[in-house]
């Protein structure tokens, strides 16, 4: 794992294959994230369209959503880091993992997988619209932003200590799985208040392909804040002085270090 270094990039990486098979993994994982996540909402909308979905089908949409994560980041982890989300690739920004030029390939990799994931699903469910996120009624804007900055920050600290700390050990064979899992476990909580996110990608394909804003600001702002805080806290109150043993979270190319 190399130190930890804030860089811009070399003009090199931007055309480097390493760095194009990443940014690939990162479309790619992040359609198939989004494409299964959302899909659960529409399938739950679909069975029940005339009683409304019953309380047991957050559990649905929790569980789509865990396993979808687990597969997308454990098909992409040893690519580009499995980050599948912009919130998790800024953490790895701010603490110092990946390059400027990187996380910017990552974001619109990530935000470009998400558009052709609700795209395809309004294709496959003959035009039904993808639902997105958004507070609901009861709830305040400012509430909901505290949720994703909560939810977030438990995500992307999770994301820290299973695959980027360079002291976890064995305990990487498990980061997608842990990954998953602490995404579900949020959908639990934060699901009957604010749809819980906790991914910028993953609110805005589904924003822009059935053209609902409500709130759409909430769903930046919030992992944004929470991804960068619980990177730079990892980084700089838990991960010890380095040198470090293991792959990143995010392996740059080889001619980089």
């Amino acid at each position: 794992m190399p130190p930890r270094r804030y860089i811009f990039g070399r003009t090199e990486e931007a055309t480097h294959p390493d760095s194009i098979r990443a940014t690939l993994a990162e479309f790619v994982s992040t359609l198939i994230f989004v494409f299964a996540g959302e899909g659960s909402v529409l399938a739950l909308e679909k069975l029940y369209r005339e009683t409304g979905p019953p309380a047991s089908g957050l559990v649905m949409i929790a569980l789509a959503h865990a396993l979808a994560l687990f597969a997308a980041v454990a098909a992409s982890i040893n690519i580009s880091g499995g980050h599948v989300n912009p919130a998790v690739t800024l953490g790895a920004l701010v603490g110092g993992r990946i390059s400027v030029v990187r996380a910017f390939y990552y974001w619109i990799a990530q935000l470009l997988g998400s558009i052709v994931a609700s795209l395809l699903l309004r294709l496959v469910t003959n035009g039904m619209r993808p639902e997105g996120f958004h507070v609901t009624a009861g709830v305040g804007e400012v509430h909901g932003l505290i949720m994703e900055i909560v939810m977030t920050f438990g995500l992307v600290y999770t994301v820290y200590a299973t695959a980027i700390d360079p002291k976890r050990g064995s305990l990487g064979i498990i980061a997608p799985l842990a990954i998953g899992l602490i995404v579900g476990a949020n959908i639990l909580v934060g699901g009957p208040f604010d749809g819980a996110a906790m991914n910028p990608a993953r609110a805005f394909g589904p924003a822009l392909v059935g053209w609902r804003w409500s709130n759409h600001w909430i769903y930046w702002v919030g992992p944004f804040i929470g991804g960068a805080l619980a990177g730079l806290i990892y980084e700089y109150m838990v991960i010890p002085t380095e040198p470090p043993l293991h792959h990143t979270h995010q392996p740059l190319a080889p001619e980089d270090y």
